[in-house]
């Protein structure tokens, strides 16, 4: 390798541009953490942050965001295991979730004091962005600019700096990645693992080309995958491709297909036993998105406190699932492009896959990147992917920076053997410069956008709404509620994280908020309210519903709060109101508009919603 191609070759002009992009690389930090940030934009996110202030507090893995199919799973599991734990709607286990992220905030909530609701509590009219979004979303930022110097690193020693540099540009300015950091999710930590477990699966893969042993790469590959399932519980499904490829390419084969197994099931095993105890299955409830998948959306399953009631068998549903998996798979294709961080040399990969590149590592790891994907998208299609990019179950773009090196090579190639003219840098790296203005396209349209409504608000800050305003639900829903308080929501997420108080995501039917009723009086408990928001409904918040439908027992609760009101004493409100909902308005009468129109809550007492 030459000299300027060296790593550690040095020059003003390689000086220039590395400053140029750490220039660049803390501009947009500051563009996307700081001016433009409304707060996290995920449900899942949200459900993570407030997971990992309970960790902070020592209330052991216990979640204050409660499925109705996680209550019925641990009753099933208490009544038929004798070893099974009874339900406890106040410190529930939850068994939905990875760990590791959620471990992860909690030190740094600790850190800052976080864990003590008081001193991040929003007490003013003018603070409606919750102060803790904006540490969670710093610690996805931080994994993110971290797997941009791993991913520099890789590609570099798969192919030369100039087109590590390049990557790292582009993953810089991927809008998509900066969109993964507002949600909470975590997509950035589990780049930042898997970009990590490439870097030694490349380098046991240059070690078995050169005849030596892989083993201790093998091994430390196998770790970080291992902590990639912790993060996410899908990511299974790369440790299931990566097992496949090495059991035909690793010697001695298949022992180190069987290595990497043990070491991610020996790494998951403390809580795979710990939702065998809580829900009676390894996948705890995580294992029913499954059946979601199949038959219905993951959110019309978890509200439900019985998915048996709907039958949801694999076995007598092969059709459908054959056909929603296909349908999945097309649906991952027609939407690559933007899943793959709308990076124009990303797709370039699959072209890639036909040069017969010289370098056998080069040729052949490839092909591993391919074969954990294959495996990624049917895990993907399996258990449901939205169109939207940045979905949970999103896994494309952790493929993103490889799949971008590769296109970026072949692309270089093509363009060498154009017939140019002697020019400068510009002549010789067009195909370059080209790629990133085309893939920056995004993240350039919305800088001058974000500039001016972030200049023209000054120090006014607004929340990402419809449907999340925090002040209401950190001042008003937490004060007028107590520690013993249970509030049903369709935003549950939403409640445990910025009210801190125990939520229960709002059932399809009137007989299920009814058991959970009984259960919360049992245990010297109260379900104190309901809480409806903009959750209920897709692009208008008033008139659209999703996912609850017209059809539904708590539809009307939603669509006219107002009619139900009037509905007690005057006739204009009977309209929509249900019938079937009064027992629930008998109990629950009290109307509190917090946002008129658009949040409402059900109490049993008048609150008060001033300071």
């Amino acid at each position: 390798m030459s000299k300027k191609n060296d790593i550690g070759g040095m020059n003003a002009a390689v000086l220039v541009r590395r400053l140029l992009f750490f220039v660049l690389l803390f501009g947009l930090v500051f563009f996307y953490l700081v001016l433009t940030f409304q707060g996290l934009t995920s449900a899942k996110g949200m459900e993570h942050a407030q997971l990992g202030r309970e960790i902070a507090r020592g209330n052991d893995y216990t979640t204050k965001m409660i499925r109705p199919a996680a209550i019925w799973q641990a009753n099933n599991n208490a009544e038929e295991n004798e070893s099974g734990t009874e339900v406890q709607l106040d410190s529930f286990i939850d068994t939905y979730n990875a760990p590791l992220q959620p471990f992860i905030y909690s030190v740094v909530l600790k850190a800052v004091g976080g864990d003590e609701f008081a001193n991040f509590q929003m007490t003013e009219d003018k603070n409606t962005i919750y102060r803790l979004d904006r540490v969670i979303a710093a610690i996805s930022v931080i994994c993110f600019l971290v797997a941009i110097g791993v991913n520099y690193l890789l590609v570099s020693r798969i192919f030369d700096v100039r087109i590590a540099g390049v990557t790292a540009t582009l993953m810089a300015l991927s809008d998509l990645m900066w969109k993964f950091t507002h949600t909470g999710l975590p997509q950035m930590l589990m780049l930042l693992l898997f970009s990590c477990a490439m870097f030694f699966a490349y380098r046991a893969l240059e070690a078995t080309i050169e005849g030596k042993s892989a083993m201790g790469s093998i091994i430390v590959a196998a770790a970080f995958l291992a902590l990639l399932v912790l993060t996410k519980w899908l990511a299974i499904w790369l440790v299931v491709g990566f097992a496949v490829y090495a059991a035909f390419t690793f010697r001695p084969r298949g022992a180190s297909s069987i290595i990497i197994v043990a070491i991610v099931a020996l790494s998951s095993g403390y809580f795979m036993i710990r939702n065998i105890e809580h829900a009676g299955n390894i996948g705890g409830a995580a294992s029913l998105n499954l059946y979601a998948g199949i038959l219905d959306s993951e959110d019309g399953l978890m509200r439900t406190s019985d998915p048996s009631d709907d039958t949801y068998q694999v076995l007598y549903n092969l059709k459908n699932l054959i056909l929603n998996t296909t349908r999945g798979i097309l649906t991952q294709a027609h939407y690559l492009y933007n899943n793959l961080g709308a990076i124009v040399a990303a797709p370039l990969f699959f072209l890639a896959l036909i040069h017969p590149f010289k370098r056998p590592s080069i040729a052949r790891f490839r092909w591993m990147i391919l074969i954990i994907w294959l495996f990624a998208t049917v895990g993907m299609a399996l258990y449901g992917l939205s169109s939207k990019s940045t979905d949970p179950n999103q896994l494309h773009i952790l493929f993103a920076p490889l799949m971008t090196a590769y296109g970026l090579a072949f692309l270089s190639i093509l363009w060498s053997r154009l017939e140019l003219p002697a020019g400068g840098a510009l002549i010789r790296y067009g195909h370059f410069v080209a790629i990133i203005a085309l893939s920056a396209g995004p993240l350039v349209l919305t800088i001058p956008r974000g500039f001016k409504s972030g200049l023209a608000r000054g120090d006014a800050e607004f929340p990402v709404w419809p449907p999340y305003w925090p002040p209401l639900l950190s001042r008003t829903l937490h004060n007028a509620t107590t520690e013993e308080s249970i509030i049903v929501s369709d935003q549950p997420w939403a409640v445990a994280w910025y009210a801190d108080r125990h939520s229960i995501w709002l059932p399809r039917k009137v007989s299920e908020l009814e058991d959970f009723e009984s259960l919360a009086e049992e245990q010297k408990l109260i379900i104190s309210g309901i809480l409806t928001s903009p959750s209920s409904f897709e692009k208008n918040p008033l008139f659209k519903p999703s996912p609850f439908g017209k059809d539904e027992e708590f539809a009307s609760l939603m669509l006219d709060p107002i009619s139900i009101t009037l509905s007690k004493g005057r006739s204009a409100g009977m309209r929509i109101y249900d019938p079937g909902l009064s027992s629930v308005i008998s109990r629950y009468g009290e109307l509190t508009p917090l946002f008129p129109g658009r949040i409402h809550y059900y109490s049993r007492q008048p609150i008060v919603t001033g300071n």
